[in-house]
């Protein structure tokens, strides 16, 4: 019963990061367009544009081998190891997998990602960043 909540926990812990990583490659992006208009410096510090641009070049390069992420094996594994269906536990599971998770085909996923990883790229060349 422990290393089932435990499991859950970590599991939770996760989905937690995943829609953080989530919310730091789209609103990333939207922070920088609106930063670059209302003239906000920070979105244009190198390291900062650099960690998000290689965010989405992970997911890009994972849809187009067909990989699934990490941190959803790891988290299907944890609630697997606990006994659970994926996303049948707790509320913070629950709310932010309907955020996270959609139903569509994969190549739908792929021409997405690898859009918004196009809309970043071109974010440098609009919007450059400096060191």
């Amino acid at each position: 019963m422990g290393d089932k909540i435990l499991y859950l926990i970590a599991a939770d812990a996760i989905l937690f990061t995943h829609a953080l990583f989530v919310c730091f490659v789209v609103l990333g992006l939207m922070l920088i367009f609106i930063g670059k208009w209302r003239g906000w410096n920070w979105v244009t510090f190198f390291w900062f544009r650099i960690a998000h641009l290689l965010a989405i070049a992970v997911v890009v390069l994972q849809s187009w081998l067909g990989l699934i992420c990490p941190l959803t094996i790891w988290e299907m594994d944890l609630r697997a190891m606990a006994g659970e269906a994926a996303y049948t536990g707790s509320f913070i599971a629950h709310w932010i997998e309907r955020l996270l998770y959609y139903r569509a085909p994969d190549w739908v996923f792929v021409l997405l990602y690898t859009c918004f990883g196009a809309l970043v790229v071109a974010s440098w060349i609009w919007i450059r960043p400096r060191r």
